[in-house]
Parts: C-alpha cells; structure tokens; sequence
C-alpha cells in the first residue's frame, strides 16, 4: 500500500471536503486485494471509527456491495436497519448509520477499490450527493494511474553496481516479467563483457514474485554467465521462497553459489568490508 503515495495524499486533502459537503464524519479510501477490502487512506472528524490499514475480508463488507451494484453505488439511511447491511459482522462492530459508497476504478476501468462515508447518526443521500463523490473517485482514479505508473518505472531500469575491479552486483527487483528478462539478460551478459567482470552476485531482496517461482531469466543468465568464465553468487533468498523451491531439481543444478547477503557474497570471493 506504500505505493499509493499520491492516492493517499490528493485523498487525504480531499476527504475534510468531501465530509464537509456531505455532511459526514469519516471518509475512507480502500483497495480490493484477493481476499479482503484494506483502507488505504481515512478522515475520521472526531472519533476514529475506520482506521488506516483496517481490514475486513471481501465477502462481508460494504465494498463487495458497492462493486456488484448496479451503478457501482451503494448507499443507505441507516445500515443498522437496512435488510441486507444489518446481517453484516462489520456493522455491528463500527455501529454506523449513514452510508454511501462508489466504486473507485483505474483508467483503465479496473477496479481498485471504493470510496466511501459514513456517519454515527441517519443520512439522506441525494442523486446529486452521489454524482458529487463519483466526481472525486474519478479525479482519484487519476492518482491510482499516476502512482501505478511510478511504480512500474521504477523497476524498468537494470541495476548493476561495480564494487571493484571484476565485481558486480546486480540487485534484481521488482516484477520480472518476458520483457524485462530479455533487458536483463541482454544488459547483464553486456556489463559482464564491457567490464571484464569474475564475479556477479545476483540480489534478490527486492524481488516481487507473486507466483513463487524462481524467475526462468535467472537460469538462462546464470548459464551464459558461467559460458562466458563468470561466476554467480545468489543472495537474500527469504525463508518462504526456500521453503517453496526446496524440491526444484531444475533449481538445485543450478551452476551458482546461494548465501545469506551481499557481505557473505564478498567474504567468499576474498573480500570483506571494514568500517573505517
């Protein structure tokens, strides 16, 4: 969620607004993720009745209704009475009344998550009530690309380090997907050739791998590296990933050295770091 950054800053600018012309106390942000609806960003005027990173599992909150509505709105005077919000856990333990909520989507139209208010006392809310927060859930769809978008940049570049004279490091991050394994490949295999590098230590503390699968580059890059008189030394493998990769065979030949971090990379080549 920390990559929200400006989502979570045009919203929180936005919120004291959006209350003060719906005549509301708490204004809330979430993001659907596999399992559940999480509040990214919150305005609570008085008490702190939605908290940020309050999470609640898809199926029993509001969003899911908001998002499978018609209209991709949801709003009611009182949720304590209503006939379908009334049957929710979650209501019974914020103990709210007013609510209205819209679907919150990228430019793309995909569904990021809702935006929503709510109140302790009874609220109506008019067609033009609903237009208004559609308006400003559009604006921030705008952030969502924004920030996704910063994301993804973020990761297009290759970062190899020169430690010392034969020694480099790439820090391999982010989402490696087709198309960056051939910028890495074509990169790696070109550093390794341009700078006469023995050694590259691979690290993989910044890697996303959602699928859990050891990235199908590392493979082929290890091999053309070994081709070339290049040897490699893996490090910052967490104990889940191991855990999942224990039984690879194709893993397990692997022509590289595995080790906890960067220092025990240098340490088995013949460096180590002293603090000056």
């Amino acid at each position: 969620m920390s990559n929200y950054y400006s989502l979570k800053s045009v919203s929180q600018k936005m919120f004291k607004l959006i209350s003060k012309q719906l005549n509301v106390k708490t204004t809330y942000v979430t993001k659907r993720g596999e399992t559940a609806m999480t509040v990214l960003s919150s305005y609570n005027e008085e008490e702190e009745i939605i908290p940020e990173g309050y999470s609640v599992e898809y199926g029993g909150t509001y969003c899911r209704l908001i998002i499978m509505n018609e209209g991709d709105v949801m709003h009611t005077t009182n949720l304590m009475k209503d006939a379908i919000t009334r049957e929710l856990e979650v209501t019974g333990q914020l103990n709210v009344k007013g609510f209205l909520g819209v679907t919150l989507k990228d430019l793309n139209g995909n569904v990021f998550g809702t935006l929503c208010v709510m109140d302790r006392e009874e609220r109506n809310f008019s067609e033009d009530d609903i237009n208004y927060l559609k308006s400003i859930a559009d604006i921030l769809s705008h952030m969502i690309e924004l920030d996704q978008t910063k994301y993804n940049i973020g990761f297009l570049s290759v970062p190899i380090i020169p430690i010392t004279n034969g020694i480099s490091i790439l820090s391999l991050q982010g989402i490696v997907d087709d198309k960056r394994s051939e910028q890495i490949m074509r990169e790696v295999l070109q550093a390794a050739a341009n700078h006469k590098i023995s050694y590259f230590i691979i690290d993989l503390s910044k890697l996303l791998n959602e699928e859990n699968e050891f990235p199908e580059v590392l493979f082929h890059m290890t091999d053309a590296l070994n081709l070339m008189g290049v040897d490699t030394i893996i490090t910052a493998v967490t104990p889940a990933f191991a855990k999942e990769q224990a039984n690879n065979r194709d893993l397990n030949k692997l022509k590289t050295k595995f080790v906890n971090d960067i220092e025990s990379a240098l340490e088995y080549i013949g460096y180590s770091l002293v603090e000056k």
